[in-house]
This record gives structure tokens, sequence and C-alpha cells, in this order.
């Protein structure tokens, strides 16, 4: 059926022009005409403009996009008898973040939890080791939960992982058991970043926390508590603190040559029967902490830190608990876990994310007479102008 057809104008035309191309003897003479032709016939017929789509607006360069980060408020609500209460919505939350009424965009109470548990085990805390030792049952059956995981790290100068993350109740007691006394280094700030690290590797879908039993000062670190905080922020991780008594720590390791106390006047405890003013209670509770965060986060010099434990669980949404015996150590491992699996989380997307510096957060509930805890804040990097 095709016997009668002709060919057009334009075939005929470039059969004729590539008849030179196939004499092996012009081989210059082929390739300039190829070339010719070729620009010829895409000048004729341009290829259409590419449509816009999302290959093309993902491309590398192409877009330059600026994202901000959910910011994870965990939110421990309790009653008036301090007990724990379940049963809330986001309904029941109001979130202001520096003032502005913020869109609770997730509010769950059941992520599986990543734990990573930070020891100290200098020379300092020889005679608490065997106690801390025995939480290991405490951790597993409180703290866990059913899928739960969790890490062990021992620190003096060094990190060492003694489990990587485990449900393995077996894996675990060994941990413990391999907790063994070292130098008189602490380097809690290095050893609070090396368990941070860890728990980045976790998914976004668990919960991230970091349990230190620690001194609540940090002898020796590389690391400085700005890279900490700012690390935790991105990560989601929550700090939570067992904080062994420097003066049990002093009477319990052996003798060293005196040093002047870490703590500031203001910091002690009041003699029995005297009253707190105003004043004394904000020294003892270090007030208003944004000046020393602001201080940390801008680097300046001389940053005094009576407490970096109580800095970095105020500011990750956890808390802060001391000890001065087995029972009172036990007591606070079981207060952590179950704050931990009573907790809310709260996630927003903020809606002023042009204000640079400290962002304050406060959460209210619409029920009376409960009280909340969440986490003091977060930083944000100023823009430049």
């Amino acid at each position: 059926m095709f016997r009668n057809h002709r060919p057009s104008a334009s075939i005929y035309l470039t059969v004729t022009l590539l008849k030179p191309f196939f004499d092996p003897t012009r081989s210059v003479m082929r390739a300039t005409v190829f070339l010719c032709l070729t620009s010829l016939l895409s000048a004729q017929n341009p290829a259409p403009p590419p449509t816009p789509g999302p290959e093309l607006k993902d491309a590398p360069g192409s877009v330059i996009r600026e994202s901000f980060k959910f910011v994870l408020a965990p939110v421990t609500v309790t009653d008036r008898n301090r007990d724990f209460v379940p049963g809330l919505t986001p309904y029941d939350f109001r979130l202001l973040d520096n003032g502005k009424l913020q869109k609770i965009t997730e509010d769950v109470a059941t992520h599986p939890l990543s734990l990573v548990l930070v020891i100290q085990a200098n020379a300092d805390v020889e005679k608490i080791l065997p106690s801390i030792q025995r939480t290991a049952s405490v951790f597993e059956s409180l703290v866990l939960g059913d899928d739960g995981e969790m890490a062990v790290i021992g620190f003096d100068h060094r990190m060492q992982v003694l489990t990587d993350f485990t449900s393995d109740t077996a894996a675990i007691d060994i941990a413990f058991k391999k907790l063994k006394v070292g130098s008189y280094t602490a380097a809690l700030n290095d050893a609070t970043m090396k368990a941070i690290n860890m728990l980045k590797s976790r998914p976004a879908s668990r919960k991230r926390v970091v349990i230190q039993i620690a001194e609540n000062r940090d002898k020796g670190s590389e690391i400085k508590p700005r890279e900490v905080l700012t690390e935790a922020d991105f990560a989601n991780v929550s700090m939570y603190s067992v904080n062994i008594s420097q003066l049990i720590a002093a009477l319990t390791s052996q003798a060293q040559p005196n040093r002047p106390s870490t703590l500031p006047p203001g910091a002690e405890h009041m003699p029995m029967g005297q009253i707190n003013t105003a004043t004394t209670d904000s020294q003892m509770n270090m007030g208003n902490w944004v000046p020393a965060l602001k201080d940390i986060f801008d680097a300046a010099k001389g940053v005094f830190l009576p407490d970096p434990l109580d800095i970095y669980t105020r500011y990750s949404g956890g808390h802060e608990c001391g000890f001065k015996g087995d029972r009172a150590l036990n007591r606070c491992v079981e207060q952590i876990g179950n704050e931990l699996h009573s907790q809310y989380m709260l996630t927003y997307l903020p809606n002023n994310p042009e204000e640079g510096g400290y962002h304050k957060i406060i959460v209210e509930v619409a029920k009376p007479g409960l009280t909340v805890r969440t986490r003091d804040g977060y930083w944000v990097a100023a823009k430049p102008n």
C-alpha cells in the first residue's frame, strides 16, 4: 500500500546530503556536513520549553528554600496530689511561644522510648557506684516499658559505651556490671553529647531521652554547654538527671586537696527556721534563666554554670532529682520512669520564626487545679540584616 508513496522534499534533501557521509574518503567533509545539518534541523524544530513541575522545582540550585523546624514540647501534667493526669486532648492545652498562641499539630502520649543512660564512673563515686549498679532492675521494669530500648554509657575522662540500644535485660545487667571506677575527671558535657549523637540515629517517631546519673558539675570536657543544648534542641532530646550529692561524693571518695565550692553563696540551703525572701528564692532557683542561656548561646566568656544538670533538664523539658541513699535513688529513677510514660508530646510549627534569640514556651491547661511543666524554651539564631 506504500508502493506509490513519494518521499517528501525534506527527506530527499537529507538523503542526498548524507550520501557523501558514507564515503570513507571524505572524513572531514562528513563531520562538517553532519554538524551543519544537525544545527539546521534543530533550529527548524526547537524543543518545547520544559513544563514546570516537581522535578524542576526540586532540582538542586533551582529554588532556595528556607524551612522552619517543628518544635516538640514534652508536657507533664499533675494534680494537687502530684499524681500524673491522663486522658487530656490537644483541645485542653494552650501553647504560647514568646506570647503568641500556637496551633498544636500533634498530641501523642505513646511514643516508644529510646533512652541513653549516662553514668559518672570516676574516682569521686567509688563507694556510690554499687548503689547505682543495683538500679538496673528499676530501669528495666519501670523506665523502659514494653517498647523501650536502652543504651548505657560510663564516663570519667573517657566515654565508654557499655551497651548499644537494646531491650534485652541480660545485656543491660551486664552493662551495669561493667561500670568501673576511673580517673578523677568527669567530662559530663562530652558524655552528654555522645548520648545525644547516639539518639540521633533512632527514628524520629521515638521519644528520645538522656538520663544522667552524675554530679552537677563538669570536670574536663572539651565540648561547651552551648553545643550540647543546640544538639539536644535539634534532635528533640529531653534530659533528666539524678544528681549525685557533691557532699556525699566528697565524703566517700579518696581524700583530695580542698577546692573552692562550685556553688555561689545564694545557692546554699537556708538554715533551719529561716524564711526565704523573694531575693533568696530567686538566688536559690536561679530565678530567670534567660540571661544565663543568652550568655551560653552568645558564647560569652567566663559563663558560670552553678548546676549544668539543672540547665540541661529545664531547657529540654526534663527535671533534676537528688538522692542520698539507695531508697532515694530508686525513688528518683521510678519517678522519672512514671513521668516519661505519662507525658503529652505537643508539636507545633512556630508562627513567629522571624524572631531571633530565646523563645519562651508557656503551656496552659484548661482544667483547674492542674500543674503543667514543659521545656522553658529554645534558641533561634537571629537572621543577618
